[in-house]
């Protein structure tokens, strides 16, 4: 069922759903009556005057949560998503409308994050296109049961493992990389045999209109509906009961969402954020570090999980690493940075202020200015900080770097212990002996010496989603 509703100016709500329920106060045949186009493609497109995307109190008097999981729940019982061959086919579905509509996908992440279409290549579609290919090869290979040893007990028994797919999963996607964070998870439920129930962020709004326009027209329609709306819509969703619930995105909406599944012990993932330490020691060829972690640091205007969030170093290295940083910048930006096409801009205007306010944390040695018309923010470099400033206290998400001194290792790995785990631990260092101290006496989610970002490659993600969907 398509259903396109029509009031006068207003923008666009959507949900994949054969059962919409539409407020409309008019009883007569005046200028704010609906109308409503039945198409056979199970995309229903809703238009409500005065709609306002993801805030709208009447989204979820629009949506049928309850029969949205229904309808998934009994395509599930159906056994059609058991079949190996049906998921093979979505997968290859959702590798074509990669394809097809590449130029589309790297419009809409331009249009939300201004986002280079060189980094959004590497970085989404190029990344969703790998993705897809890698789990097609290994598909036959990850659906076979294993074979684990046998002790003396079983010694004589057929012992097989069955990797079972969960049922209905709901998939919950970030706003910075807004098209691989939602629909990486999504390809590795599809492929262990779920129903999943897509939920693209709502503050980048382009990509979650891509999303719900085009996930209908290559995907079933009753396995993998997709559904907007913020706050108020993902509160009544979670309300639901699903087999399992993917999230990424901050850690105050994930406590939000495990408490959610907690009702129906419902199993989660949640992939959050959190604070990465870049430690620099006088072993390394600076110029290569600042370039390393300015890279990591820039990709998507800051706007990374994994991007360093703070350097610790010297005295002496700070000053070198400031001289060699404003050569670097000019080098990849030109003089006037605000005008170079190669840096993406803050989300939006929440995002922007708050980025301001972590600015006042101790001193611009480099960088500081911005345009609030723009969203820009010029890559910045702050000194002078303190363990208990605000910028050292949250996840920043944005372009900029603030230089905490130590005296050396030791105190830098004291100083990571002494906060809450970081998400990754980066050291830069060429002494072996320095970086193994980190290894062993600190504790993270990922570590990565002489480089950022690298250590989360396509395979890592894709193989952590593939044991997790498939209940192994």
């Amino acid at each position: 069922m398509r259903a396109d509703v029509d009031a006068g100016n207003s923008e666009k709500l959507f949900v994949s759903s054969t059962t919409i329920l539409i407020p409309n106060n008019n009883n007569n045949n005046g200028p704010g009556k609906s109308r409503i186009n039945i198409e056979n493609d199970g995309a229903a497109i809703i238009e409500i005057d005065n709609a306002i995307g993801a805030d709208n109190e009447q989204f979820n008097k629009m949506a049928n949560f309850e029969d949205i999981v229904q309808r998934c729940r009994t395509a599930f019982a159906s056994g059609k998503t058991k079949d190996v061959n049906f998921r093979r086919k979505q997968l290859e579905n959702l590798l074509r409308m990669y394809e097809e509509h590449e130029n589309e996908m790297i419009s809409a992440l331009d249009a939300d994050l201004r986002r280079p279409k060189q980094e959004s290549l590497v970085v989404e579609t190029e990344f969703l296109k790998n993705d897809i290919k890698h789990i097609l090869y290994n598909l036959g290979d990850w659906v076979k049961p294993e074979t684990p040893e046998k002790s003396f007990v079983n010694l004589l028994d057929d012992v097989q493992i069955f990797n079972d797919p969960y049922g209905v999963v709901l998939v919950i996607g970030a706003w910075n990389y807004p098209l691989q964070l939602l629909l990486v998870p999504v390809a590795a439920a599809i492929a262990a045999g779920n129903c999943v129930v897509l939920k693209p962020s709502e503050i980048s709004t382009n990509c979650a209109k891509f999303i719900t326009e085009m996930v209908p027209k290559y995907l079933d329609n009753d396995c993998y509906p997709v559904v907007c709306g913020g706050p108020t819509e993902t509160a009544e969703l979670l309300k639901q009961r699903f087999d399992y619930i993917f999230y990424t995105g901050s850690t105050r909406v994930g406590k939000i969402i495990h408490a959610a599944a907690n009702k129906y012990l419902t199993p989660v993932t949640l992939e959050l954020g959190g604070k990465s330490p870049c430690y620099i020691d006088k072993s390394v060829e600076l110029r290569t570090a600042v370039k390393r972690i300015l890279w990591g640091k820039l990709i998507n205007c800051g706007q990374t999980c994994i991007a360093p969030d703070y350097v610790l170093c010297s005295k002496e290295i700070q000053e070198k690493l400031i001289a060699e940083a404003k050569d670097v910048l000019k080098e990849w930006y030109g003089e006037d940075i605000k005008s170079s096409p190669d840096l993406s801009r803050i989300i939006n205007h929440n995002n922007f202020q708050r980025l301001l306010g972590l600015m006042k944390s101790g001193k611009v040695a480099v960088g500081g200015n911005y345009d609030a018309s723009e969203r820009f923010i010029e890559p910045t470099i702050l000194t002078d900080v303190k363990a208990d400033d605000p910028i050292m206290q949250e996840e920043i998400f944005g372009p900029l770097l603030p230089i905490f001194t130590v005296e050396n290792a030791y105190d830098a790995i004291k100083f990571i212990n002494s906060r809450e785990k970081p998400l990754v631990i980066y050291v830069f260092s060429t002494n072996s002996n320095v970086v193994k101290e980190f290894k062993q006496n600190t504790t993270s989610g990922g570590f990565c010496s002489n480089e950022t970002i690298l250590h989360v490659g396509g395979i890592y993600v894709q193989n952590f989603a593939h044991d997790l969907l498939f209940n192994v």
